[in-house]
């Protein structure tokens, strides 16, 4: 781990967690600018390779995008609506820039949006080009309870919740790890106004990303609105 990075709280199968990270405030000022992402790219429900419809709901920011479909798991320059995804906020990268200020500028930030009981099976971010460059996540609204294993299938795992506020790395050897959300703990936080739990992940994808066109298969849904994701 880079020596000049804060000591985390806690440090759960390899990926370092700092609780808190951003307090209320930051977090609100977070939300306001995630409203203007989805404004420009609307959330959508993604299909599995196996045709199954996932239960969380995302966009991106950035240059590229994440997305799947029956072709399988891929990065995306435009949303499937066709439009030039959004930039990644200036209160999101800057904590990327506070936590690991010697790796590269991230070029996606992936947003996912739990509602009630939605989860994130195990799986591993291996899309991107270079794997020396860390995944940062940031917790926002309900907990998430994480689980996180090894690089193989099957093996142990551990698991955590992630609060409102807090923000993990995969790094070094959790870098490939298996890791899922297994629920939801509805009601934990007040954040947003109907509930949910939006999780940010910021990579660098680089030129190893494929830049194939989406399906229609993946159906744009009812966007967060100004209620759903601010402060009551």
């Amino acid at each position: 781990m880079n020596k000049r990075l804060p000591e985390p709280d806690i440090v759960v199968g390899g990926a370092p967690i700092w609780r808190g990270w951003l307090g209320a405030a930051a977090q609100a000022e977070m939300v306001a600018a995630l409203r203007d992402v989805v404004a420009a790219a609307p959330l959508f429900s993604p299909e599995t390779r196996w045709g199954k419809k996932m239960s969380v709901q995302m966009t991106s920011a950035g240059r590229y995008g994440w997305f799947s479909d029956r072709r399988g798991y891929r990065y995306i320059e435009r949303h499937p609506s066709g439009t030039a995804w959004p930039p990644i906020p200036e209160a999101v990268q800057a904590v990327w820039d506070a936590l690991v200020p010697e790796a590269r500028a991230p070029d996606c930030c992936l947003v996912n949006f739990y509602r009630a009981g939605a989860k994130m099976g195990l799986h591993q971010d291996h899309d991107e080009a270079d794997f020396s460059q860390p995944v940062l996540s940031i917790s926002l609204g309900d907990a998430g309870l994480f689980r996180i294993g090894g690089t193989e299938r099957g093996g142990p795992t551990q698991s955590t919740w992630l609060e409102s506020g807090d923000v993990m790395l995969l790094t070094g050897p959790s870098r490939l790890a298996y890791h899922g959300i297994d629920r939801i703990r509805g009601g934990s936080s007040t954040l947003l106004a109907d509930g949910g739990r939006i999780n940010l992940t910021l990579r660098v994808v680089d030129q190893g990303a494929s830049r194939q066109q989406p399906a229609s298969s993946c159906v744009p849904v009812e966007p967060l609105t100004s209620r759903s994701i601010a402060k009551p």
